[in-house]
C-alpha cells in the first residue's frame, strides 16, 4: 500500500465518474487516521497483512458507497444542516492545520483528530523547536497569503492565487538546492512508476472491519459531499450527492486494484484546487495526467521539497475553510443554528472526527424532530376591508370574532405532534384575547375553525386525535369546522369516516366561508337558542346549513351588522356566489 497509489487511480476514476468540480479525491488525514487506529490493533503496520486490510478496507469502502448511490440515499446528507456542515469543515480545518505544524517547528508530534493530543504533543516537544524550518514555513506561509489576498482583490492579477501553490514549492526547493540546509526536512525517496494491479485478498477479515468500513462511510457522506456542497454553492452550481456516492463508490473499489487504501474527498486539497480558480472536471482529469507524468518521469525532482513548504500550502488553504464569517452570521440570524454549529465544531475538536460526526449528525436530526413535534400554529384574524385572514402577531390590525377562534397548522399533522397540537387548541380556547374582537358578544369560544391549507399530511394518529378533539368539544357544545383541506388530507378525513362525523356542512373552501356560517350562529345564540339545536335539525332535513340559508327569504343582513351584534341572522344569501360548502350531503 502506498500513499502514492491512494492518491494516482481514485483522483483519475473519480474526476470521471464524480460530479463536484472541485473536490480533489485521494488519501486524508481524517480517514488515515481511522485506518490506522483500526487496523494497529489487527496487524503490525510493517507486515504485508496490514497492506492487505487497508487494500479490503478500501474495496469494503467502496461497495457500500456504490451501493448508496444506486439506490439514491444520498438524500440522507439533507438532514445534516449547513451548520453541522460548517461546524464540521472548520473543526476539521483547524485539526488539519494544526497536523501540520510539526514542519514548521521541526519536531514530530504525535497524530490525533483531537485538538488536546496535538496541543499537548506540540507542547511537550518544545525543546526541539528548530528556527530554519519555521522561519522558511513562515515566510512561504505569507507569500501564499499575499498572493491569494492580490488574487482575489485585484482581478487582473487573478492568476496569483493559482500560481502560489507552484511558486511556493519552485522558491522552496531552489533554496534548499542552493544552501542545503541540514535541518529542514525534505519530502525524500518517492518510488518511480506506477501502480501495478493486483486482486485483494485477506477477505477472512471483512467481516470484523465492517463497523469501520461503515464509519469511513460515514465520514465520506459527511467530508466528501459536505465539502463538494459547500464548494457547489460557492461556485454556483448544484451537485447531485447521489453521483457524488457513487464516483467516491467507484473510486475506492478501482483504486483498491492497485494496493490504495480508503479514500475520500480531502479538505485541503479540494481547498487549494478551489483557490487555484478549478471550474470543472477536467480540473481533476489534469491533476490525474500530472500525477501519472510526475509518477513515472519527475519523482526524483521532488526530493528536494521542503516539507515546511508543502506545509505552508496546505495551512494557507485549510484557513480559508474556517467558517467564522458563517458562525458570526448564524449568531445574529438563528440562534438555534449557531447552536448546532458550536455543538459540532466543539465534539469534533476535542472528542475526534467520530464523535464529532455522531453527535453534529443526531443534533442535527434532534432540531428537525423538535421542530417537527412542535409545529408552528397560528391565530387568524381578519384584515380590515377584507376577507383574507393572516396571523394576527403578524399583523396586529386584525381582528377576530367573539364566540370564534380561527387556528391555522402550518406543518403536516401526525403521530410526532398531535399531542402538541392538542394543547395548543385547549389553550386557544381557554386564553381569549378579547380586545380585537368583533360581533355579538358572548361568554365563551362556540366554534374553532381549523385553516388547513399548510397541511400537506395527515396520518391515521392525527385523525384518531381529531375524533377526540371532536367528541371532547362536543361535550363541550363547541363544533369544529374545517377549511381549504388538500385533497390528499380531504381524501384521509373521508376514509376515516371523520367528514360524516364532523358533517359535511362545516367543510369550506374558504376561511371567510366557515367565519360567516359561525358569526350567524352566533349572533341566533345571542337570542338563547342552543347551538346544537339548529345544526342537529337542519342536518335531518336540509342539505346542508347553506341549504336553509338559500330557502330562507327576506332581507339580507351585512357582515358588518353581524360584526356590531346589533343585527339578526340573514334570511337571504341565495345571490351570494361565494358561500358553498366544500362538500354537499347528498354525495
Amino acid at each position: 500500500m502506498d500513499y502514492e497509489d491512494s492518491g494516482f487511480v481514485p483522483i483519475f476514476v473519480y474526476a470521471i465518474f464524480g460530479s463536484s468540480r472541485q473536490l480533489a479525491v485521494g488519501p486524508v488525514a481524517l480517514v488515515s487516521l481511522l485506518v490506522s487506529n483500526v487496523l494497529s490493533g489487527v496487524a503490525d503496520p510493517s507486515t504485508e497483512l496490514y497492506t492487505e486490510l487497508a487494500v479490503i478496507l478500501a474495496l469494503m469502502v467502496g461497495i457500500l458507497e456504490c451501493i448508496m448511490g444506486l439506490l439514491r440515499l444520498g438524500w440522507l446528507i439533507r438532514f445534516i444542516s449547513h451548520s453541522v456542515i460548517s461546524g464540521f469543515t472548520t473543526a476539521s480545518a483547524i485539526v488539519i492545520g494544526l497536523s501540520q505544524v510539526k514542519y514548521f517547528l521541526g519536531y514530530n508530534i504525535d497524530k490525533s483528530s483531537k485538538i488536546i493530543p496535538l496541543i499537548k504533543s506540540i507542547i511537550a516537544g518544545a525543546d526541539k523547536f528548530s528556527w530554519p524550518p519555521f522561519v522558511m514555513g513562515s515566510v512561504t506561509l505569507a507569500i501564499l497569503l499575499v498572493m491569494k489576498h492580490l488574487g482575489k482583490s485585484r482581478k487582473h492579477l487573478r492568476f496569483l492565487r493559482a500560481a502560489g501553490p507552484l511558486t511556493a514549492v519552485v522558491l522552496g526547493t531552489v533554496f534548499v538546492n542552493i544552501f542545503h540546509p541540514s535541518s529542514i526536512s525534505l519530502v525524500g525517496d518517492i518510488p518511480q512508476g506506477l501502480p501495478k494491479f493486483s486482486i485483494p485478498r485477506a477477505f477472512e477479515y471483512a467481516e470484523s472491519l465492517i463497523p469501520t468500513a461503515l464509519l469511513i462511510t460515514g465520514v465520506a457522506m459527511l467530508e466528501s459531499v459536505g465539502i463538494a456542497k459547500a464548494l457547489a454553492a460557492k461556485n454556483g452550481y448544484e451537485l447531485d450527492s447521489n453521483q457524488e456516492l457513487f464516483g467516491l463508490g467507484v473510486s475506492n473499489v478501482l483504486g483498491s486494484f492497485f494496493s490504495a487504501y480508503p479514500t475520500t474527498g480531502s479538505f485541503s486539497r479540494s481547498a487549494v484546487n478551489h483557490e487555484s480558480g478549478a471550474r470543472s472536471g477536467i480540473s481533476g482529469i489534469v491533476s490525474a495526467i500530472i500525477m501519472t507524468c510526475a509518477l513515472m518521469f519527475l519523482t526524483p525532482l521532488f526530493e528536494y521539497i521542503p516539507q515546511c513548504t508543502l506545509a505552508a500550502i496546505v495551512i494557507s488553504a485549510v484557513i480559508g475553510l474556517v467558517d467564522y464569517d458563517v458562525a458570526s452570521f448564524l449568531w445574529r440570524v438563528d440562534k438555534k443554528d449557531f447552536l448546532l454549529w458550536i455543538i459540532t465544531s466543539t465534539t469534533t475538536l476535542f472528542l475526534g472526527i467520530e464523535i464529532g460526526v455522531i453527535v453534529g449528525v443526531c443534533a442535527s436530526l434532534a432540531f428537525v424532530i423538535h421542530e417537527s413535534a412542535n409545529p408552528h400554529i397560528a391565530i387568524l384574524g381578519r384584515l380590515p376591508g377584507t376577507t383574507v385572514y393572516r396571523n394576527v402577531k403578524q399583523y396586529p390590525e386584525a381582528y377576530a370574532y367573539n364566540g370564534i377562534v380561527i387556528v391555522r397548522v402550518d406543518a403536516p399533522i401526525y403521530f410526532a405532534n398531535t399531542s402538541y397540537i392538542k394543547d395548543r387548541l385547549r389553550e386557544y380556547e381557554v386564553t381569549v384575547d378579547t380586545s380585537t374582537r368583533r360581533g355579538p358578544e358572548v361568554e365563551r369560544i362556540y366554534f374553532v375553525i381549523l385553516e388547513m391549507a399548510p397541511v400537506t399530511y395527515i396520518d391515521s394518529s392525527a385523525v384518531q386525535a381529531l375524533k377526540d378533539l371532536y367528541q371532547e368539544y362536543k361535550l363541550r357544545d363547541i363544533q369544529i369546522a374545517i377549511s381549504n383541506p388538500s385533497p390528499e388530507v380531504l381524501l384521509t378525513l373521508s376514509k376515516s369516516g371523520l367528514v360524516e362525523l364532523i358533517g359535511k356542512e362545516w367543510y369550506f373552501v374558504r376561511v371567510h366561508d366557515a367565519v360567516q356560517v359561525c358569526l350567524q350562529h352566533v349572533q341566533s345564540l345571542k337570542g338563547g337558542s342552543n347551538i346544537s339545536q339548529p345544526s342537529h335539525a337542519l342536518s335531518e332535513d336540509k342539505p346542508s346549513v347553506y341549504g336553509r340559508l338559500l330557502k330562507q327569504t327576506g332581507e339580507n343582513l351585512a357582515i358588518s351588522d353581524l360584526e356590531s351584534g346589533n343585527g339578526r341572522p340573514p334570511l337571504s344569501m341565495d345571490k351570494d356566489p361565494h358561500l358553498e360548502p366544500l362538500l354537499s350531503k347528498e354525495h
